[in-house]
């Protein structure tokens, strides 16, 4: 009705235009640029249902096919159970959960989280991402912030659902806090819309909403939207151990042919610090190598080489000069040495290979997650990273840039000790000690280790050069064959 009459008004002041003689030509340009804008302004701030996808309570999709995450499952459970037994927690008085915040590392299974969560409650679930509210143009994200939640009401009326999930990918985008982006109010505009929306969200609605949210970086959330009333539960998705590796291996290994010599427990073993998202691609690429060789099933060594993709990259065509072949082969040699004789049967392979940005790399096999250091840990891993330096200086009398990332490595160990207040400093404070203090404690703790490891490397001379020249010859050298090797009497004289 407004807008026929708008519509009638307009065309009766052209018409009194043009009886008065006016030139209405500049009017009709000007009226059409801003019908322009606006079209353009609704369009880009336009949400309808149809841009999300909806899992009803039908689909195939449940935690028992989220492979590890027991202690995220369970509190996430827990929480669902307060939106399907609304009545039960009506009469008990109890507020209803409105929102539930996943957060941890990339590829850890928070969008798989909530797409089950949505099946196990029935729900209509609807998934969008943080960046697709914040546009250049003001109160378009505050729009579709509103938009979202009638568009879930209205789906989840239509499909005859009492409930819908908001899924928020990337959250942090979205809800970072307010007055961080200087200059651009329209973040905390959208920002604002959404702690509204959720301070919306009641009990005793026809359609019952649950925003849950994913971010990797929740230290840059916006501190009233994690205050109980908005986001209740936080939930903490972590790297797989690994129990729950084996276990998410097995899920994406049922469909796959697997040959009798495949042990997932030695490749969840060799896989530590792997989240779900690298356990899927490995289980992946180990298919696509079996394919590549015409193999009907899938075997260790393929599941072994797939490992080496993920973590390292594809292998490369390029060839060191012989010369530096054999520098790569004694680097290698050395972060093996030290390796297996810190922790005995630790070293799963080396080669000289060039993959990714490495021209070689020996990988090793932690016996177990660990999650806490020691000293003498700490100080092992620092003499495995810096005993290649230390093997090409002995053989080979000088040093190449191949160390530099051992060397970082190394200095990342140092602080740990440092700052974990197991140095000679005592407990300190990182940011009010002296600089030159920090760099020479950091200094002679590596120095320590590496005067202890050109020792042993010394001791071991005849072993470094004999596997040093045998991967220059074969390229490739398994733990097993190093422990051999370093247990030969020939060369322990």
């Amino acid at each position: 009705m407004i807008k026929e009459l708008c519509l009638g008004a307009s065309i009766a002041v052209l018409i009194f235009l043009i009886l008065m003689g006016q030139n209405i030509i500049p009017i009709l340009l000007l009226a059409g640029l801003g019908f322009f804008i606006f079209m353009l302004m609704d369009k880009k701030g336009l949400v309808t249902s149809s841009q999300f996808t909806g899992y009803s309570s039908q689909v195939d999709f449940t935690f028992d096919d989220i492979g590890g995450q027991a202690p995220a499952k369970q509190e996430l459970k827990e929480a669902l159970d307060f939106v399907l037994h609304a009545s039960k927690i009506t009469d008990m008085g109890i507020r209803p959960l409105k929102g539930i915040l996943l957060t941890g590392p990339p590829g850890t299974g928070k969008t798989l989280l909530a797409k089950a969560a949505a099946a196990y409650t029935r729900s209509v679930f609807m998934a969008t991402s943080g960046s697709e509210f914040i546009e250049v143009y003001a109160g378009v994200g505050a729009q579709r912030v509103r938009q979202l939640f009638k568009a879930a009401k209205e789906r989840a009326t239509k499909e005859k659902k009492d409930g819908a999930i908001i899924f928020v990918d990337e959250i942090d985008v979205l809800g970072s806090q307010r007055g961080s982006h200087t200059g651009h109010m329209e973040y905390d505009q959208t920002l604002n819309q959404l702690l509204v929306e959720m301070d919306g969200v009641k009990n005793d609605d026809d359609v019952r909403i649950l925003v849950m949210g994913a971010t990797n970086r929740d230290d840059m959330l916006d501190p009233a939207l994690l205050r109980p009333g908005r986001f209740d539960r936080i939930v903490r998705v972590d790297l797989p151990d690994k129990a729950a590796r084996l276990h998410i291996l097995k899920i994406h290994c049922r469909n796959k042919p697997l040959a009798d010599d495949v042990s997932l427990d030695d490749i969840a073993q060799e896989s530590f610090g792997f989240s779900g998202a690298h356990l899927e691609s490995v289980a992946n690429e180990a298919a696509i190598l079996a394919l590549r060789e015409k193999s009907p099933l899938i075997h260790q060594h393929h599941f072994k080489e797939a490992v080496d993709k993920v973590m390292m990259g594809e292998k490369l065509d390029r060839k060191p000069s012989d010369g530096e072949r054999y520098r790569i082969a004694v680097h290698e040699t050395g972060h093996a040495l030290l390796s297996e004789l810190n922790r005995p049967g630790s070293v799963s392979h080396i080669t000289v290979t060039t993959r990714g940005k490495a021209l070689g790399y020996m990988r090793a096999v932690p016996e177990d997650d660990l999650y806490l250091y020691t000293r003498d840990f700490l100080e092992q891993q620092i003499q495995i990273c810096v005993a290649g330096a230390v093997a090409e200086k002995i053989v080979l009398n000088s040093q190449s840039t191949g160390a530099s990332n051992d060397f970082h490595e190394a200095v990342k160990c140092a602080r740990q000790i440092i700052t974990a207040g197991l140095s000679s400093l005592g407990v300190i404070w990182e940011e009010i000690i002296p600089r030159e203090c920090y760099h020479q404690e950091i200094q002679e703790i590596i120095s320590q280790q590496e005067n202890i490891v050109e020792k042993i490397l010394d001791s071991k001379l005849a072993a470094l050069k004999k596997i040093a020249q045998l991967l220059v010859d074969e390229e490739y050298l398994s733990g097993d064959g190093l422990r051999e090797i370093i247990g030969g009497r020939e060369v322990l004289n």
